[in-house]
């Protein structure tokens, strides 16, 4: 007894504390690099296949990236996304192969050698030095996504410019010919002066566009016949019809004027003149003329059919001594204007289409405007300006003539050019075509029974959408969209390996045996080899009669076929045995007019339906106020920054959980958000493994059956958690996954189930029942944690996998599958969340007495319950342990009419080991300063706990 005086027992020592080499702080930036290249050294992807090989697959079909500069945060979001549906189907047993992808053709890398090298370079060094600035960009973005901690087949992913792919390519078009939907025409498309080249549909963006807006008068050529259509025996002053159009610069173009036929238009006496305008514009354009004037008769626009006005120049320039006529057009309206449509054909889809159906030949439309934007050096008055500069000289040229009524400038939407954000003009030109509706088709073997629009907007029917809402925008744009343009004038692509007559321009009838040869030859020696064959090889004497097609296939061509080579060639093992069909496509939503699109029409050429069961769409990375990230605005955020800073895995956990079906919004101030989360997570994990660090489920692990009530209650607590966290994977909705399992960490177990366990798990013998029965359960929530946050939080799961005793083995956590959790029983979630509801209002009263000076810690407190009779009943099953599930060292219940909570400071004294206030502390003389049930859970039978 006085060496126990003399040396005080170090009861810490007794205590069961947590334990584990998982540290607090996760010095991600530094660790994460090593798991990184643990998952390589250990070929993880390939035991992934191979742990599912035989299971039933979910295909992700990658959008590629385009393989040109460094990788972004939008990048970033988007392939981190994939990565998490992926690892969420892998978890669920099923076969999820990521195979990343690279769009390697096109005109930003062609314009990226133009900088470095100069412009004119030879067609095959173009070609050869494209080709190696594209594999030297896939390098570095291959880092960049792999440091993100995204899993895939990074040793073999698919590259457009593969040669399988570029052949692949070619015989998608050659079935496209086939089944009766390509050909070739002049049409007007839309053209970009900075491309050199024509543009498809889902290249153009609109933007705001300053513009000069001019009224121009034409003069009647046949005043006789123009008096007699408004009914009038003749005219006594010069008469014109007026035009108002945003684009003078298509004034040198004019051959037609459209009117509505079912429009009242008004011949209007004015000082300067007559004028035909709509008659309901009348007033408005008097307004805009600055003019008095007065209605001198009406007249429908069909009787104005026919009628000839000269071109606003024909008595300035010999040049332009020609006469426009009337067309009858629907698209004339009185909207806006005059109601009076000035038509050059070679400048507008309308325009075009009324003049050829008014039986003007193809060969007589002007088309002036070169391919970068000036006018041939030969146009009258005009000849070698661009356009743009061009516009303010026609409208003084205008005035100067006495043709120009008013001009302005107004500001309005107008296409623009996707990647330079340049205007673009429509402009005619041969160019090849996919066709949406009925049609005559080239060289078509094997028609399709339905037009392409009617079979793509049945497949939009047949396809989920997440968000729903993309439904209705696709449909809308394939159901508008004009015929798709799919040639382009550069270098760097995939050829339309066609030969063209050289006088008739027709193709060559074997053109498609030619188009297969080109596939063959493109699959030894890639797109280069087209570009070096001599067309003498293939068409002998006949060469010199045709030309060897120069035209390449548009970009989007090339993305939008990957399915065909990727899940039906390079990569069909990780492909659905049914076919090119993937479960699922995952892009920005910019994508329903680009990728979804383009892969839509060609999936519906190709097979009569899309080539993807479900689309789901994500928004742009934004800063924290919704700006689009600038870096004049200096709001850029960049994924290789906070890498290196805070670690890729923030950057995971940010994009988990943001509501991506918006913009998402990030800058320091969230990231500090993100990483709080992180911690809190983090050290409920740390808290999970050092109590089960001492704990083999093999021989350790009770029955489920014989665990303590609340160890039941949380692991039902847990499957009820599991089944809602899989629902929502299923749904590919992740922000509420991090939500819930926060709440989970800091309510369920950090408010809750690991504050009423420390006592059990610390002060109890090491082996008792009791502690054994909280460390199964533990054990049980760990195993199911980890894999719920194994698709976000990738590194700390895998980190946290390789210290847990699951007895994997050395796997992986993402070979693993859910765990799996019996169904919750109802009845005890019921009973413990009333439980939970209690000492919510208990914890209330201590912390209002300890606010007030009564009380230190809960455990110094006693408290004495009022309840009513179906609670009492609850309480009471409770027992002894109630004062546990309190915290408190002492818990009475009474009946009562409503709950009331009285608490008092405990009169006894303090166990130096539990810290419990009891009155048998010291009842054991050997160890005065330990309570009862201390000196029984180290020395002799141990405690008895029931319940909690």
């Amino acid at each position: 007894m006085t060496a126990a005086k003399d040396t005080p027992a170090d009861y810490r020592a007794t205590l069961n504390l947590p334990d584990t080499p998982f540290p607090m702080r996760g010095d991600l930036p530094k660790r994460e690099p090593g798991w990184i290249k643990a998952w390589e050294e250990q070929g993880t992807y390939q035991r992934l296949r191979e742990a599912r090989r035989g299971a039933p697959k979910f295909v992700l079909h990658d959008g590629p990236p385009y393989a040109n500069g460094q990788i972004h945060i939008g990048h970033a979001a988007n392939k981190i996304l994939k990565d998490m549906i992926v690892k969420a189907r892998q978890l669920e047993g099923l076969d999820a192969a990521y195979i990343p992808g690279w769009d390697c053709h096109g005109l930003p890398i062609e314009n990226q050698i133009e900088k470095t090298h100069g412009r004119g370079l030879p067609r095959d060094e173009v070609q050869a030095k494209s080709r190696a600035y594209a594999g030297e960009q896939i390098d570095a973005q291959r880092a960049d996504f792999k440091r993100l901690g995204v899993l895939g087949e990074w040793d073999r992913p698919y590259r457009t410019m593969d040669f399988k792919n570029e052949a692949g390519e070619i015989r998608v078009l050659k079935r496209l010919f086939e089944r009766g939907f390509v050909y070739r025409g002049l049409k007007p498309v839309y053209w970009c002066f900075d491309c050199g080249s024509s543009l498809a549909e889902f290249e153009i963006e609109y933007q705001d566009k300053k513009s000069p807006a001019v009224d121009v008068a034409f003069l009647s050529a046949e005043p006789v016949r123009l008096a007699a259509a408004f009914g009038l025996s003749s005219l006594d002053k010069d008469a014109f019809t007026v035009i108002w159009t945003t684009t003078p610069w298509t004034i040198p173009a004019n051959q037609a004027l459209n009117l509505n036929p079912e429009l009242s238009y008004a011949l209007v006496d004015t000082p300067r003149g007559l004028y035909v305008v709509a008659e309901a514009l009348v007033e408005k354009s008097l307004a805009r003329w600055k003019l008095e004037g007065s209605v001198l008769a009406t007249t429908l626009g069909k009787n104005l059919a026919g009628l000839e006005f000269k071109h606003p120049l024909a008595h300035v320039d010999a040049g332009y001594n020609r006469t426009s006529p009337v067309y009858l057009a629907d698209y004339a309206t009185a909207e806006d204007g005059t109601g009076v449509v000035h038509s050059a054909p070679a400048y507008g889809l309308d325009d075009f289409q009324s003049c050829i159906s008014h039986g003007m030949a193809f060969k007589d439309i002007l088309n002036p405007v070169t391919g970068n934007g000036t006018y041939e050096a030969s146009l009258p008055l005009f000849g070698g300006q661009h356009i743009w500069k061009a516009n303010a000289v026609i409208a003084q040229t205008l005035e100067d003539a006495g043709r120009l009524l008013s001009h302005v400038q107004i500001t309005h939407s107008y296409p623009h050019c996707w990647r330079h954000k340049t205007p673009v003009i429509y402009r005619a030109a041969a160019q090849w075509f996919v066709r949406m509706d009925e049609g005559e088709g080239l060289f078509a073997t094997d028609p399709a029974a339905k037009t392409l629009r009617q079979t793509a907007l049945e497949a939009i029917d047949a396809t989920s959408f997440y968000p729903e809402n993309g439904r209705a925008r696709l449909r809308d744009m394939i159901a508008g969209r004009p015929d798709w343009c799919i040639s382009r004038q550069r270098s760097w692509g995939v050829p339309l390996p066609i030969f063209l007559h050289k006088d008739s321009g027709l193709a060559h009838p074997k053109t498609l045996e030619f188009i297969e040869r080109a596939a063959q030859l493109v699959e030894v020696g890639g797109v280069e080899a087209w570009a070096k064959l001599d067309p003498a090889e293939w068409l002998g004497e006949e060469a010199a009669q045709y030309s060897k097609g120069s035209d390449i296939l548009d970009v989007w061509f090339d993305s939008g076929s990957t399915f065909q080579h990727v899940l039906k060639g390079s990569h069909v093992g990780a492909a659905h045995d049914s076919g090119p069909e993937a479960d699922l496509y995952l892009e920005g939503h910019d994508q329903h007019r680009g990728w979804f699109h383009s892969s839509l029409l060609i999936g519906c050429a190709l097979y009569g339906r899309a080539p993807y069961k479900g689309l789901l769409t994500h928004g742009f990375v934004v800063d924290g106020q919704g700006r689009k990230m600038s870096k004049s605005v200096g709001n850029v955020v960049a994924p290789q920054t906070v890498s290196e800073k805070m670690g890729a895995e923030i950057i995971r956990l940010w994009c988990a959980s943001t509501d991506y079906s918006g913009d998402l919004g990030l800058d320091d101030k969230i990231l500090a958000r993100v990483v709080d989360a992180y911690r809190r997570i983090r050290n409920t994990l740390r808290f999970l493994l050092a109590n089960v660090s001492d704990f083999d489920a093999k021989t350790d692990a009770l029955p489920l059956d014989q665990l303590l009530e609340v160890d039941r209650f949380a692991l039902a607590r847990a499957a009820q958690l599991q089944a809602d966290i899989l629902a929502h994977y299923q749904r590919y909705e992740f922000h509420p996954v991090v939500a819930k399992l926060q709440v989970y960490c800091s309510e369920d177990l950090g408010a809750f189930y690991l504050d009423v366990l420390k006592d059990r798990l610390y002060t109890t013998a090491p082996k008792s029942l009791a502690r054994r029965s909280a460390q199964t359960a533990l054990w049980h929530i760990t195993q199911a944690m980890l894999r719920w946050m194994a698709p976000f939080l990738s590194f700390t799961a895998e980190e946290a996998w390789a210290i847990f005793d699951g007895g994997h083995g050395g796997e992986s956590i993402f070979v693993e599958t859910y765990w799996p959790f019996a169904a919750p029983d109802e009845a005890l979630l019921a009973k413990w969340g009333r439980v939970r509801e209690i000492r919510e209002a208990v914890n209330k009263a201590i912390e209002d007495v300890r606010s007030a000076g009564g009380v230190g810690a809960s455990l110094q407190a006693e408290v004495a319950l009022g309840v009513e009779a179906q609670d009492l009943a609850l309480l009471q099953s409770l027992g002894e342990d109630l004062k546990f599930v309190f915290i408190t060292s002492a818990a009475s219940l009474s009946a009562a009419e409503a709950l009331s909570v009285t608490v008092t400071p405990s009169a006894h004294q303090k166990c130096e080991r539990c810290w419990h206030y009891r009155e048998d502390v010291g009842a054991n003389p050997a160890h005065p300063t330990l309570c009862g049930r201390c000196d029984s859970n180290l020395h002799g039978s141990g405690e008895t706990r029931t319940v909690a």
